[in-house]
């Protein structure tokens, strides 16, 4: 239904492991970590499956992407995800996202899909997260133990009042429960995402959602662009420099993203994904980005036009050195 409106989808989906278990018929009692991540890797291929058998009727190309935790914090590996989950997004594929349980071993007995499907989400500058439970938005407290509990429908930010409602997961659920959510809301909004938790056991749970149903929407008060932008020119080190011609700064100022043409020198020692201050021909900082390459590769290549950057390396990197979504201008 969203993919027909036109609008990118991307989907964190739980169950290899469950799935895997039974294939290799590890059921009926508590796995080892070694069978978790045997069950993981059988059950993966199941999962992707199953994924690509619904939507292919539809006309919908599934894609999976294995990620863990560190691949949505280590800048490097963020940046490589981020460009993968865009260009598939980009060719009309919907990106089927899961743990890669069969290399982690913290996530699995800690991790959970709520706080994943949060960091996701704010990899790809996404404008909503929902959220699918087996509770249909947060309430003051657990309506399994208080039945008149009031539903709460909107959220601004995440108080320590909010975080209270929380409370503890319920006894069986240690990866989960409200707590989960609510700290799946606080990463959403921080990357300027609306997040929605809401009932999703039933058919048609988003349909339903989209038709009115009972949910909790979680309202940032930034949009994503804003907020990565913000992160950009406060939350790191420069690790490097660039300074560039006039042309090229006022292309920056009209929106652009910066070229390699553009470059008329590169300073300090950095890497891929690495954050560097841009500067105007009289060494004025002008603005910060996430460098698309190396300092070692971004100095061949300064100067040089686009078509020239596979000559030059021996491959065929992005376009730009700092494309626009990476560069905060002061």
């Amino acid at each position: 239904m969203l993919h027909d409106r036109g609008q990118q989808v991307a989907v964190v989906s739980s169950g290899a492991i469950a799935a895997g278990r039974r294939h290799l018929g590890l059921t009926g009692r508590e796995l080892r970590l070694e069978e978790k991540q045997a069950a993981a890797a059988t059950g993966q291929i199941i999962l992707a499956h199953a994924w690509q058998e619904a939507l292919e009727p539809h006309g919908i190309t599934v894609a999976q992407v294995l990620v863990t935790l560190d691949d949505t914090e280590e800048r490097r590996r963020h940046l490589n995800a981020r460009s993968t989950l865009n260009q598939l997004l980009s060719l009309g594929a919907l990106p089927l996202i899961n743990e890669n349980d069969t290399v982690a071993t913290e996530e699995i007995r800690y991790g959970d899909n709520d706080r994943l499907a949060a960091r996701v989400a704010a990899m790809i500058s996404a404008e909503v997260l929902i959220l699918l439970s087996d509770i249909d938005g947060m309430y003051e407290a657990d309506p399994r133990r208080v039945p008149d509990a009031e539903h709460i429908p909107e959220v601004r930010e995440i108080t320590a009042r909010i975080e209270a409602m929380a409370g503890a997961a319920p006894e069986g659920y240690s990866s989960g429960g409200m707590i989960t959510k609510v700290q799946a809301a606080r990463i959403a909004l921080g990357a300027g995402c609306h997040m929605v938790l809401t009932e999703g056991h039933s058919r048609h749970a988003v349909s339903k959602l989209l038709d009115g149903g009972r949910c909790t929407w979680f309202l940032s008060s930034a949009n994503p662009r804003t907020a990565r932008k913000r992160w950009i020119a406060g939350s790191l080190k420069p690790r490097g420099e660039l300074v560039i011609d006039a042309g090229a700064a006022r292309a920056l100022k009209r929106g652009g993203s910066l070229l390699p043409a553009g470059v008329v020198s590169v300073g300090g020692r950095f890497e891929r994904g690495d954050l560097v201050t841009v500067r105007d021909p009289d060494g004025a900082e002008i603005g910060r980005g996430l460098s698309a390459y190396s300092a070692a590769d971004a100095a061949r290549i300064a100067g040089h036009k686009t078509g020239e950057i596979e000559a030059i390396l021996g491959y065929r990197g992005r376009d730009e050195l700092i494309h626009r979504d990476d560069l905060a201008l002061d």
